[in-house]
Order: structure tokens, then C-alpha cells, then sequence
């Protein structure tokens, strides 16, 4: 499953950024600069490593050089829009190539935004902001009742009547995107998109493991009739 994101103030922080550089001194630089920004930093030397990386932690986002050993930026960048389970990871090509039809290839590839070395840190924290902003959902910062809950997205706390209710970020987020949008029924897959993001490529049925869970939690309040099956469509929120 792709990073399950916390959010602050509409920023998305905690996003794994995987960072595809062969040259030891420029992933170190790119790798404190998102870690300073506030995102989880990943690293690979090679396209082996790279794709390895990809299945065990599931980026939110890749910078992706284009000069690397064997296997260049472009062609991974083209594997990655061709693979239907890595189509949608938001990319963002790394290169010292300045020519225009450097700069068309790339974005040709399959990549989102396109950045000349050598660049600000500032500038790059900014195009992954954007790029991030446009493929992860940002869920509203402020507070929501509904059906006898009480949920706080910045103080991450949820509370039914006299009793707190612990949740994990996945299930808090669920459970937030559901009281905002009571009554309506979601198919997996739109809870997929909704909650988890565009670029998820995890099976639907991660959904009903999350649901069970948020289930579970809510039960020793009472309150896990909220959050119904609707046979054949999927889940909805109702206090009805």
C-alpha cells in the first residue's frame, strides 16, 4: 500500500519520497532536504534497487535521475506508466540536461515535472509539494460531527460522547472521509481513490480489513453500526 500521509494545515507531510540518484553525494544532499521537509526519504543507487524499493515501501513519489548506470530515468519512467500498478506514481525527473528536447523527452516518459541540475532545495521542496498535492488527497483540516462522533483532524482524536476512540492514521482517515460525506454509498475502489490516493496499487479488499478495524474500534462505544455494508456496492456512513 502507498504512504498513508498525515497532513498539517493542507501540507502533506510523512509522504515516502523515493529518490533514484546513483551519485552518492547528490542522494545524500536530496535525502536531507526531504527529510527536513518533513517527508519519509527512500534511496536507490540502480534500477533493480529502485524497483525493489517500489515493492517494499510503495513511494508516494520518485525523483528519478535521468543519468543512471544501465538503465536510464527515461526508460524506468516509461516501465512505470506501462505497469498497471505503478501507472499513477507522481514522478519527477532529475537531470543536467537543459535542452528543450531533453526536457519534452522526459516529460514524454511519463514524467510529471522536470527539474535541471544544479537546483534550489527550496524549488524542489515546492515541485513536490505541487506534484503531491495533485495525485494525493488532502482531507479538510477542520472539525466534523456526525452520528454522535466528534473527530479532530489536527488533534487526531475522535470521541463519541464520554469515550475516546484510539484509531490508526488509515482508519482515522477513513472514518474522517466517511463523516464527511454521510449517506452515501462508496465502492472500494472509490474509497481506494478517496482515502488512500490515485497511485494506491493495493488489492480492494485492504478496504474491508480497514473497515473491520475501524469497526472494532468503534464498538465499545456503540457506534460501529455506523458504518454499514451495502451488499454488492460497498460502504456507507449513516446514522439513520
Amino acid at each position: 500500500m502507498l504512504a498513508t500521509s498525515s497532513r498539517t494545515e493542507g501540507m502533506i507531510v510523512q509522504a515516502k519520497i523515493l529518490i533514484v540518484e546513483d551519485e552518492p553525494a547528490i542522494a545524500e544532499l536530496l535525502s536531507f532536504n526531504v527529510m527536513q521537509a518533513g517527508f519519509i526519504a527512500l534511496r536507490a543507487e540502480d534500477a533493480p534497487t529502485a524497483w525493489q524499493q517500489i515493492r517494499d515501501h510503495a513511494p508516494d513519489l520518485i525523483l528519478l535521475d535521468w543519468m543512471l548506470p544501465e538503465t536510464s530515468g527515461v526508460v524506468i519512467a516509461k516501465q512505470l506508466r506501462a505497469d498497471a500498478r505503478t501507472c499513477d506514481i507522481p514522478i519527477i525527473m532529475l537531470t543536467a540536461r537543459g535542452d528543450e528536447r531533453d526536457k519534452i523527452l522526459g516529460l514524454e516518459s511519463g514524467a510529471d515535472d522536470y527539474i535541471t541540475k544544479p537546483f534550489s532545495p527550496r524549488e524542489l521542496m515546492a515541485r513536490i509539494r505541487a506534484v503531491l498535492r495533485r495525485h494525493i488527497p488532502i482531507m479538510p483540516d477542520e472539525n466534523v460531527s456526525a452520528g454522535g462522533l466528534e473527530l479532530s483532524p489536527t488533534t487526531h482524536r475522535v470521541t463519541a460522547k464520554d469515550h475516546s476512540i484510539d484509531l490508526g492514521p488509515t482508519e482515522f482517515r477513513l472514518l474522517q472521509f466517511f463523516m464527511t460525506h454521510t449517506e452515501r454509498v462508496y465502492s472500494r475502489a472509490q474509497l481506494l481513490d478517496q482515502v488512500w490516493g490515485t497511485q494506491v496499487f493495493v488489492e480492494e479488499r485492504t478496504v474491508d480489513v480497514h473497515i473491520r478495524r475501524l469497526r472494532a474500534a468503534l464498538e465499545p462505544a456503540g457506534m460501529d453500526n455506523l458504518i454499514q455494508t451495502v451488499r454488492g456496492s460497498g460502504y456507507r456512513f449513516s446514522a439513520n
